[in-house]
């Protein structure tokens, strides 16, 4: 008994199967990838010599019609093959199938013809590197082949980045928009904003993939790579917190109750003045931790930094970043060459216009992976950054605003212990 396979594969939307995929004792396994070259020789070999079963995945890889799928399945039945399709709804070989069950062969075989092409223009789209369909994003007009900028809105999503970029805030930056441009928001929205490739001159598609320089961005590469690394530090506090104007909330923590403390105001008759308390939002002792006045916790605070930070920086084991870096880069600057190198393979005909396009695309997908990769690093050497923040007159200098910037930088939580009446500060940092 004689069993064989075959596989039909489109390069534009998925790469051949593993050839273990049958589970059967094939003889042989038939592999097409664009073209059906093997099929031909599949019919040429069951007419040559008796072929008992085929396995296939789908009927619709016979061909890129119907017509084309039913003449070779009467090809094969007339040749006595039993034809299984392993994936599709018919459990049974096509030659005992009723005829409710051809019925319904032929509509899954015109919808998935339909879906593959479908599919397959997206694919062209995507190697030519020309939008999704869709609507523009905010921003943006479509043009010919690729978005272009829309003046009108375009400044509106360049100040929203700038805001988020100054302050760290994003529902900041969201009540910003609408207040100065009447410009209302979500706050996914906004979100959604800060990590679209869109406004960074690169397309993502549906399949996850990320092409680079497809049309002008809004935001620089440094200022892509300095919101990525706002936004995981924000992760690890609530969304109200990280957007808080204080520099110490979502920071301080209660050692004696374990719970987080909050940032209370209290102003006297006619707000001439105002005094910050720090106080325990959900403290299980009755009664109650007492508050701390903010002004001691924050100077105490800076205090700690300037003492604990150089020495807890030293005693790092920090990875060999640089060498890392050079890695990457050596290999996307050997991507890059060979990106140049696809013209001249063409035009010599080593490389059809197809497999160029193709083999493009794939690299480019490639490089934007290496991109974002050398954009995680850190800008600036964590030894050299302690030294600076680590003098007192640094802090004073700072805003609030700005002071919360740095703390979260480095500051994982400050706990507050007390000891009596009076109380100390351990500060715990994110490395």
């Amino acid at each position: 008994m004689k069993i064989i396979a075959y596989s039909y594969s489109d390069p534009l939307l998925e790469t051949p199967p593993n050839r273990m995929i049958w589970g059967w004792e094939v003889d042989r396994v038939y592999q097409d990838l664009g073209e059906r070259q093997q099929l031909d020789q599949l019919l040429a070999d069951c007419e040559a010599e008796p072929t008992e079963y085929l396995l296939i995945r789908r009927f619709e890889e016979l061909g890129d019609t119907l017509k084309q799928v039913s003449d070779r399945l009467l090809q094969l039945e007339a040749l006595n093959v039993k034809i299984i399709a392993i994936e599709s709804n018919l459990n049974r070989s096509i030659s005992d199938a009723t005829q409710v069950d051809l019925i319904k062969l032929i509509a899954e075989i015109q919808t998935s013809q339909r879906s593959r092409r479908i599919r397959q223009g997206h694919a062209r789209n995507r190697i030519k590197a020309t939008p999704p369909p869709g609507k523009a994003p905010y921003g943006y007009r479509r043009g010919k082949e690729r978005y272009i900028l829309d003046r009108a809105t375009a400044p509106v999503v360049k100040e929203f980045f700038e805001r988020f970029l100054i302050y760290g805030s994003l529902r900041g930056a969201v009540r910003y928009l609408e207040r100065r441009y009447s410009k209302k928001i979500s706050v996914t929205t906004g979100r959604r904003w800060l990590t679209n490739p869109v406004y960074r001159g690169d397309l993502e598609y549906k399949n996850g993939e990320v092409l680079l320089n497809t049309h002008v961005a809004i935001l620089s590469r440094e200022e892509a790579a300095q919101i990525d690394r706002l936004l995981r530090r924000n992760q690890r506090m609530s969304p109200k917190t990280a957007s808080a104007p204080r520099s110490l909330a979502g920071l301080a923590v209660c050692g004696e109750c374990g719970c987080l403390m909050t940032v209370s105001r209290v102003t006297t008759y006619r707000k001439t003045r105002e005094y910050l308390y720090l106080r325990p939002t959900a403290c299980p002792r009755q009664p109650k931790c007492k508050a701390l006045s903010y002004n001691n916790i924050l100077e105490a605070t800076i205090q700690r930094i300037c003492e604990d930070l150089p020495r807890a920086v030293s005693e790092l084991e920090l990875p060999n970043l640089e060498r890392i870096k050079i890695e990457l880069q050596q290999t996307l600057t050997t991507k890059q060459e060979i990106l140049t190198q696809l013209p001249q393979l063409t035009a010599t005909g080593i490389l059809d216009e197809e497999t160029a396009q193709l083999r493009t695309y794939k690299l480019k997908t490639e490089i934007a992976q290496l991109q974002g990769k050398l954009a995680q690093f850190p800008p600036v050497s964590l030894v050299e950054t302690a030294k600076a923040v680590s003098i007192r007159e640094f802090w004073l200098d700072l805003s609030e605003t700005e002071r919360r910037f740095y703390f979260r930088e480095f500051i994982r939580k400050i706990e507050i212990i007390r000891q009596g009446k009076d109380w100390e500060l351990k500060v715990e940092f994110i490395f």
